[in-house]
């Protein structure tokens, strides 16, 4: 599919392409997360995937960044409404891909699927 003539679900799937992205996604589903704290959580993503990964997601308005005044500097990332609606959203394939023996959405938010990277 051409990305100029994409029909929405299309879009959609575009947005998440990028092996991190959805779990991404999946962790700040739960809470807002500074980048420590996500690179923890998503083990074995580097720094400089996690940032890429970061930036498409915010460019894309599913992820806001939003940078305290602080020493030292805090960055904050969370889920627009945007993001927020596609995790909702994800709840249908999330069914779909346990009935088929896939990861369930339990399991990807605890990180077990993580084991298997």
């Amino acid at each position: 599919m051409n990305k100029s003539t994409d029909n929405g679900f299309a879009a959609a799937i575009r947005m998440v392409e990028g092996k991190w992205k959805v779990d991404i996604l999946c962790e700040l589903g739960t809470a807002s997360r500074r980048f420590g704290r996500l690179k923890h959580a998503l083990s074995g993503i580097s720094e400089k995937m996690l940032a890429q990964q970061l930036r498409e997601l915010e460019a894309d308005g599913l992820v806001d960044r939003k940078v305290f005044s602080e020493v030292p500097a805090k960055v904050v990332y969370s889920l627009t409404e945007r993001g927020a609606g596609l995790n909702a959203a994800a709840g249908s394939l999330c069914l779909w891909a346990e009935q088929f023996g896939l990861p369930s959405c339990t399991e990807i938010a605890n990180g077990a699927h993580l084991d298997a990277r």
